[in-house]
């Protein structure tokens, strides 16, 4: 355990001290034990620092020692000090886990969403990167610099998203951010107001919806074509943004046609709206040309874009971006200034270096290989137990439309259970607000795990379903997905 004793702020109450100096140090010390503040195992002060912190002669702090130590609650390690003794009665439990953390623990199965393949080549260069940045560090890092981010990066980002997504763009536009909930964090405080109302496709990603929990969310439909600009337009035509992922629409996979990405752009431009271009995982691309963003089409600068790092590199990474547009500027950067200053820059220089020596276009070329293996054997296990999965041309997870009337929740426990992650379908719907019945359906994610885990999990979801659940996986469940 770390020696901690010198910085642990006690102070005995003022009812302790009055007589027996000894007997105040030995009460205020017995109080932290059995309330836990002080843990078993933990260090006490040593005797002349406690004295001179409570101002009072040392012979008492060696006294009130010595009582804990009669009584049990300390025990002396000769040429160590005294510590709190391995047993000892508390007045109240330790607090107790946070609830979420069995969740969070089990969100690591093959097919869980929000995973990414670690890549040992990436790691490396990226460990001499940050190396190089910690050996000669850049002034920067010693105050508190640019609430846009890194300069270096920044301008690395600009090359990057001009070719790959065919942006509108210059360095100055960009804003890091801790991931895409942080960007969208930023916009839902700094560009909307409380109660403004915002299109969010529908189904759609939840935490999207949770980002805007303070606007009025109205709900939208996805067809084929992606968000149905039109059925917005009738429900609410003076809507103040529009949530979207256009080339991957998160969950049903469909991409944005031509004709309703004119139509949203029309739509914004006549509303004076904003459309927030969701990019999420758009470097995985196995199919057909790459699909330009949204925002690369918008000539009256309307579109905020929120890119990632968490897709392609690692979640643990946090850092995303948002290209916005410049009348917005301004209001982001007064909000990240208030709230926490700048983003975090020792990784920045490291990942400027990355991007702009080639090292991240490397990692992104093996990235889409490991993905395309994972993606085939998780339909090929599927399309083996009696599912018709379609395998998607682009992201990292496939969407498995189920027959009417089938308990998706239900059909997720029972795959989970048997070691295949997976979410519901019917459960990314609005709700009450929803324009159209939620359908059910299995979202399932295929990085994160190597192709032979990953279909070893399939194999078992089908067995495990065997039986009042396994109509889920006949190949009537394809019928669905073609009204997608």
């Amino acid at each position: 355990m770390p020696d901690w004793s010198g910085l642990i702020p006690l102070m005995p109450a003022a009812s302790d001290l009055p007589g027996s100096r000894a007997r105040g140090v030995y009460a205020a010390l017995r109080r932290a034990i059995e309330t836990g503040r002080l843990p078993p195992g933990a260090k006490l002060p040593p005797s002349r620092a406690l004295a001179a912190q409570w101002g009072l002669a040392r012979g008492a702090v060696v006294a009130g020692y010595e009582m804990l130590l009669a009584e049990g609650f300390a025990e002396a390690r000769v040429g160590a000090g005294t510590f709190v003794a391995g047993a000892v009665p508390q007045l109240a439990p330790p607090p107790a886990a946070p609830p979420t953390t069995a969740a969070w623990q089990a969100r690591d199965l093959p097919g869980d969403l929000g995973l990414a393949f670690p890549d040992p080549i990436s790691l490396a260069a990226l460990r001499v990167l940050v190396s190089r940045t910690l050996a000669r560090p850049a002034p920067a890092l010693f105050h508190y610099a640019d609430p846009r981010g890194d300069a270096g990066l920044r301008a690395a980002l600009a090359d990057y998203l001009r070719v790959a997504r065919g942006l509108r763009l210059d360095p100055d536009r960009i804003v890091l951010t801790a991931g895409t909930q942080g960007a969208l964090d930023l916009i839902a405080r700094a560009v909307l107001a409380p109660g403004d109302t915002v299109w969010m496709e529908d189904p759609g990603y939840p935490s999207a919806r949770a980002a805007f929990a303070d606007q009025r969310l109205c709900p939208v439909p996805v067809d084929a074509e992606g968000l149905d600009v039109a059925a917005g337009i009738a429900r609410a035509p003076g809507a103040r943004a529009a949530y979207v992922t256009p080339a991957h629409q998160f969950p049903l996979g469909v991409v944005l046609s031509m004709r309703r990405r004119l139509a949203l752009l029309d739509w914004a431009a006549r509303a004076g709206a904003w459309v927030i271009e969701d990019d999420y995982d758009s470097e995985f691309r196995y199919a057909g040309p790459p699909l330009a963003a949204l925002q690369g089409m918008d000539g009256a600068g309307r579109v905020i874009y929120a890119g990632t790092f968490s897709k392609a590199l690692m979640p643990g990474l946090r850092m995303g971006y948002l290209v916005l547009p410049e009348a917005l500027i301004a209001p982001v950067l007064a909000l990240r200034q208030r709230s926490d200053r700048a983003p975090a820059g020792l990784i920045e220089p490291a990942m400027a270096a990355f991007l702009a020596e080639g090292g991240f276009a490397r990692h992104l070329r093996r990235a889409r290989l490991r993905s395309l293996a994972a993606r085939d054997a998780l339909v090929a296990a599927l399309r083996d137990g009696g599912a018709q999965p379609k395998a998607p041309d682009q992201g990292l997870h496939l969407t498995l439309p189920l027959p009417t009337g089938t308990d998706d929740h239900a059909l997720v426990a029972r795959l989970r259970a048997a070691g295949l992650g997976c979410r519901a379908l019917s459960g990314m719907y609005a709700g009450p607000d929803c324009p159209s019945p939620a359908r059910p359906g299995l979202v399932i994610g295929f990085s994160g795990h190597a192709p032979e885990v990953l279909g070893a999990a399939a194999r078992r979801g089908r067995a495990a379903v065997q039986g009042g659940l396994s109509a889920a996986f006949e190949p009537a469940a394809h019928s669905q997905a073609e009204d997608i």
